[in-house]
């Protein structure tokens, strides 16, 4: 199972532009894809409301997983959205 370790760069943080944009890749990956916190809070990245409850900021380090059939090109992807 691939893990990416990403720092959030966008402006504003995870707001609702980039939060759609990375549901939106998840949902077309058919494996589960997730998103977990520093303080080890862990949610779906094809729930918008749980995704947007994290409050993520600029700065903050997260870990993607995905598993599955061109899971490190899903999270290559899911990173370049959290870079901004």
């Amino acid at each position: 199972m691939p893990i990416r370790p990403v720092v959030i760069r966008t402006a504003g943080g995870a707001h609702a532009r980039p939060v759609a944009e990375l549901v939106r890749l998840a949902m077309s990956h058919p494996e589960p894809v997730t998103l977990a916190t520093s303080d080890g809070t862990r949610v779906d990245l094809r729930s918008v409301l749980a995704v947007m409850d994290l409050a993520l900021r600029p700065g903050d380090e997260v870990t993607l997983t995905a598993d599955g059939p061109g899971a490190d090109d899903l999270l290559r992807a899911l990173e370049r959205v959290l870079a901004g």
